[in-house]
């Protein structure tokens, strides 16, 4: 006979957690740029509107064709004062960028990995889909790669974007 009444008030309690969790979880306004020897940036819908953008299609994670619209990561990357094209060499090559997400989920890429000079990859920072906004499980910005098979570096909520160089 307790049992039930244990189980009943432990999913209350459950489930409260769960709604103030919810309720308290703030949403995400910027995302912070850093570069190693370059300078810090915050980025806000206002800053992103200021960059070029450009689209990119691909099969999203259900297999289905969707545009995502926003702006290449280079450019982002660059206002934080990240170095492509021929400053990309020597040392320089051991250049790597986490994205970061609002969960605690990090993906890495190469910076060689997003230089046209070195690969054919478009990766963006996307803050639409098929011409609307991203929902709340995806945004407000999502990094979206082409040419992977998988997407588990597809970073969805990003909050940080940080390059260091591999010492």
């Amino acid at each position: 006979m307790r049992t039930p009444k244990i189980i009943g008030i432990a999913l209350v309690l459950l489930i409260s957690s769960i709604t103030l969790t919810a309720q308290t979880q703030k949403p995400i306004r910027d995302f912070v740029v850093t570069v190693e020897n370059g300078k810090t940036v915050n980025i806000n819908a206002e800053a992103f509107t200021k960059f070029p953008r450009t689209e990119l299609k691909v099969k999203d994670h259900d297999g289905k064709e969707a545009t995502f619209s926003g702006v290449d990561l280079r450019d982002v990357l660059k206002s934080a004062g990240a170095k492509f094209g021929e400053a990309l060499r020597g040392p320089m090559i051991g250049q790597f960028l986490v994205v970061g997400a609002a969960d605690g989920y990090r993906a890495v890429y190469s910076l060689t990995e997003l230089d046209p000079a070195f690969s054919d990859k478009t990766v963006i920072i996307a803050d639409m889909k098929d011409g609307k906004p991203l929902d709340v499980k995806n945004g407000p910005w999502q990094v979206i790669a082409s040419n992977e098979k998988k997407h588990a570096r597809w970073v969805r909520q990003v909050t940080t974007l940080r390059v260091e160089l591999a010492k």
